[in-house]
């Protein structure tokens, strides 16, 4: 048998760079992935023997608790790539955040020397069927966990879940479960217009067997401020990010090796190529800038959760960092869907051909931001700036 070593990335250069090179990597099979719908399961052992999953364990357990503004750049320039990948590991970095700041000793010994050694966590949050998507039937009585989830981005390939449920006394409770453990069973019932190769699917827990040492009480995580919520949406809002720089990215490049000068730009002598012609110049360049804006708008976030740390001192701090996240992540989902749209403007016609899988970018961005409304993260953003009302669920929006 061979035994994988994982690499311990020790810096943020590290880390990126180590990203950048498993962004490349899967780069060949991102059109067939996102075909296919099916589990990428070669490019997500790729990921996890990566020591990308590792990257913000705390250094008191052996990680290199790197901060917040290089974790947001690891997932954009993924994301950039093949977003469905970008977010399979979105609950794992959930997670360890969780453990970090609530979990107990024993459980960040046991989670986190698997995750140093290429583990992967997965989640089993959200449910279907209720008023809202946490609102839970899903139960854990005694050591045992019944229920029914669905959204489970990455479960099929992971070797935890993170399964919410309420015990015996309705109180909210994280249990993590090895993949594989008996009444567990996990379906590729995901068929959506984007973001398909995540394959989140439902899981069916029947009596599931629960180590009660790894039961953490999730319910105290949002009865104080937290940015547990914040540092969750940073990656979803380097997501979108990375979804609109890779937009940009191929929209030049179709621009430039495929694309004809609009006819009369071409009749007029404006522009004997596609990249020539004045109206996309412009177009473009303002596209470039605004995705630019949504880059460094999302370095910013990132850049204050890292100065209120994973435990806010208090709601204020909790405030801002919320706040600043929600910017991030709204200004992100709309660059990226203005420029997943924007692209066969810009391309012509000929950039619709199904075998370039443009039309991808644009179903994954708005796949995605379809998880939490821009609207209302608009919302908390001017009521916080304009009548000081801090976020609600202290800190979780």
């Amino acid at each position: 048998m061979t035994v994988t070593t994982v690499p311990q990335l020790a810096s943020a250069a590290a880390a990126v760079s180590a990203a950048r090179e498993y962004a490349a990597s899967i780069s060949p099979g991102v059109i067939a992935r996102d075909r296919a719908g099916a589990v990428p399961a070669a490019e997500l052992a790729a990921l996890d023997a990566s020591g990308l999953l590792a990257i913000t364990i705390p250094r008191a357990h052996g990680g290199p608790d790197l901060p917040a503004v290089a974790l947001a750049e690891v997932i954009r320039l993924i994301a950039a790539v093949d977003p469905a990948i970008a977010q399979v590991p979105q609950s794992h970095f959930l997670f360890v955040d969780v453990l970090a700041a609530y979990g107990t000793p024993l459980q960040k010994a046991r989670l986190f020397a698997d995750v140093l050694a290429g583990a992967r966590l997965a989640n089993g949050l959200a449910e279907r069927g209720g008023q809202h998507a946490q609102d839970l039937r899903t139960r854990l009585l005694g050591d045992r966990l019944s229920g029914h989830k669905y959204y489970c981005t990455g479960a099929l390939t992971a070797r935890w879940l993170g399964i919410s449920a309420l015990d015996a006394a309705d109180r909210l409770v994280l249990a993590f479960v090895p993949r594989d453990a008996p009444g567990v069973r996990l379906d590729d019932d995901w068929n959506v217009m984007g973001q398909r190769a995540t394959v989140s699917g439902s899981a069916v827990l029947d009596n599931v067997p629960a180590d009660p040492d790894l039961v953490l009480e999730y319910q105290q995580v949002f009865e104080r401020p937290q940015l547990v919520g914040a540092r969750t949406q940073l990656v979803h809002a380097a997501i979108e990010v990375g979804i609109a720089g890779g937009a940009l990215r191929d929209a030049a490049s179709f621009i430039q090796t495929r694309a004809r000068p609009f006819f009369e730009a071409a009749r007029a002598g404006w522009a004997s190529t596609a990249g020539a012609d004045p109206y996309t110049i412009h177009r473009f360049g303002s596209l470039a800038t605004k995705v630019r804006a949504a880059e460094a708008l999302l370095a910013s976030a990132a850049l204050v959760l890292d100065e209120v740390g994973r435990v806010p001192a208090d709601a204020a701090a909790a405030a801002c960092g919320s706040v600043a996240v929600a910017q991030a992540k709204a200004f992100g989902s709309e660059v990226a869907t203005e420029v997943a749209s924007d692209l066969f403007s810009l391309a012509g016609a000929s950039a619709a051909d199904e075998r370039h899988d443009l039309s991808r970018h644009w179903r994954n961005a708005r796949t995605h931001s379809s998880h939490d409304p821009v609207s209302w993260k608009y919302h908390h953003v001017g009521n916080y700036l304009l009548n000081d009302v801090f976020p609600p669920n202290h800190g979780q929006i």
